[in-house]
Formats: C-alpha cells, sequence, structure tokens
C-alpha cells in the first residue's frame, strides 16, 4: 500500500466541521474513500456530511478530552465498516496578539489542550490500530508557525512545533513498515480559525488582511497533502511564503530571528486597508 493511500481510505478527519478539515472529508470521498468527520461542534459535522452524502458519517469528539478520543477510535471500525486506514489529526483553534508573560495561562493551556494534546491523544489511540492492521497512514496538522516562531504567537508557535516534532519521531519510529506520516505545514488558509476568542482584535485584523491577500483555499491544501502522503513525503510546506521561510531559517537562522523580531515591532503600525 506504499501507493494510494488515500483512494478509498477509511479515514477519521477530526475538525471536520470546516476549513481545511472539511475540505480533507470532501475530497477524500471524491477518491472513493469513507470518512468519519469528527468535529465537537456536532451541526458543523452533519453539514459536512451532508456535502459528501453516503461517503460520510458524523461523530462528535473534544479532540482535547483523552477519553472522547478514546471512544472514537473504539467506534472508529463499525463507524467505517472496517479498521481505519487513514486518520487525520486536523482539529485546532488560533490563538496571538500577546507576547510571552502577557498570554493568559488560560490561553496557552487551551491553545496546547486542542492543538497540541489533541494530536497527541489522536496518534495515542489511532497508531496502534494502524499497526494492528500494518498498513496505513497518518496526517497531523501543523503549521508554518511552528518554525516561523513569529512574535506575539507563542502559545500557537508551540503547541505547531509540538505537533512537527511528533510527526517527525512518530514518522522514525514507523519507518520499516507500511505506515507513512505527513505532517502539513500552511501558512494562510481560508478558514475560519481566525474567529477565536484567543486571537486579539488587532492580530484578527492583520491575520485577516493577510489571509485575503495571499490564502490559498483549503481544497487545494487537501489535494496537495493526499497527493504528497500517496507519494509518501513526510513534509508538505504547500506554500510560497512558507517554504522561503523553511529555507531562510535553516540557511541563516540568526539572521532570520533578528528580521521576525524587526517585523513584529513594525506590526503595530501597519493599518488594515480599507475594504468591503
Amino acid at each position: 500500500m506504499s501507493r494510494g493511500r488515500s483512494t478509498r481510505a477509511r479515514a477519521v478527519v477530526t475538525g471536520a466541521g470546516s476549513g481545511i478539515g472539511r475540505a480533507f472529508a470532501v475530497e477524500l470521498a471524491r477518491r472513493g474513500g469513507t470518512v468519519v468527520c469528527a468535529d465537537v461542534n456536532d451541526t458543523a459535522a452533519k453539514q459536512t456530511v451532508q456535502l459528501i452524502g453516503n461517503a460520510g458519517v458524523p461523530a462528535h469528539c473534544d479532540v482535547s478530552d483523552s477519553q472522547q478520543v478514546r471512544d472514537l477510535a473504539q467506534a472508529s471500525e463499525g463507524l467505517l465498516g472496517g479498521p481505519p486506514t487513514l486518520v487525520i489529526n486536523n482539529a485546532g483553534i488560533g490563538a496571538g496578539g500577546q507576547p510571552v508573560g502577557a498570554t493568559p495561562l488560560a490561553d496557552w493551556k487551551r491553545t496546547l489542550d486542542v492543538n497540541l494534546w489533541g494530536v497527541i491523544h489522536g496518534c495515542h489511540e489511532f497508531v496502534p490500530l494502524l499497526r494492528a492492521t500494518g498498513t496505513g497512514g497518518i496526517i497531523n496538522v501543523a503549521s508554518a508557525a511552528g518554525f516561523a516562531a513569529g512574535p506575539a504567537m507563542a502559545a500557537y508557535n508551540v503547541s505547531k512545533a509540538g505537533v512537527l516534532a511528533l510527526s517527525e519521531t512518530l514518522a522514525a519510529e514507523l519507518s520499516g513498515t507500511d505506515i507513512a506520516v505527513t505532517v502539513l505545514c500552511p501558512t494562510f488558509v481560508k478558514t475560519n480559525i481566525i474567529d477565536s476568542d484567543r486571537i486579539d482584535a488587532a492580530a484578527a485584523r492583520l491575520a485577516d488582511t493577510m489571509m485575503r491577500l495571499t490564502g490559498v483555499s483549503p481544497h487545494r491544501v487537501a489535494r496537495t497533502t493526499l497527493d504528497a502522503h500517496d507519494a509518501g513525503r513526510l513534509h508538505v510546506v504547500p506554500q510560497l511564503d512558507a517554504r522561503l521561510v523553511w529555507r531562510t531559517k535553516r540557511a541563516l537562522p540568526g539572521a532570520y530571528t533578528r528580521l521576525a523580531g524587526l517585523v513584529g515591532r513594525l506590526l503595530p503600525s501597519i493599518e488594515t486597508p480599507k475594504g468591503d
């Protein structure tokens, strides 16, 4: 099963009610798969299922709750008509706008609980199922923020850096098996992730502007990621700006950090363009 893992997959997608998660569900259904569309928002999960018809089944899951993820894993074979062959740990929330020391600890905890612990829970519960069948794949959704380390985004950056490290570790542990691991690290994707009470107003306005100017379709990201997963690629950095940051930081880490700090100091003076 080294090729075509996303074709006719029995998949579990968390955060499938919107954004990249919904796009993954739609694309997997288009490729002939069956998808458990898991989300903390039951209405959103059902709306995704309506888009893909008989290929989807909704499921409630708060990924920050280990028992709910365990229940999802235990129910997945019955919901899919067989053991899962693809698990996409996608659920996440946005956070940012304040520096370290000013970000409320409650925001740190909630961000890590969902963005990092949610993926930890997903890997902890589903990897043994994939090992038992000896084949399949895991896709973890991180972010370019995990390596870009932009100022005033520490909680989000740390959560996504953890997902990146977890994915690379898991890939090493599963090397030599027929279980593939892919980690997605996009920049701006046109989703609702900035609709979060853990992003302050100024940061949300800037993120909205950047999303409108540079954001790409979640469907494009989902297709690109699934194709890369089929090809056995570990890292998916789908946009030019993300790849530029990825390469610059590795070639010139000191200069990159100084530049990131300078940009961070300038951002408060940037006004959101007037528009519709």
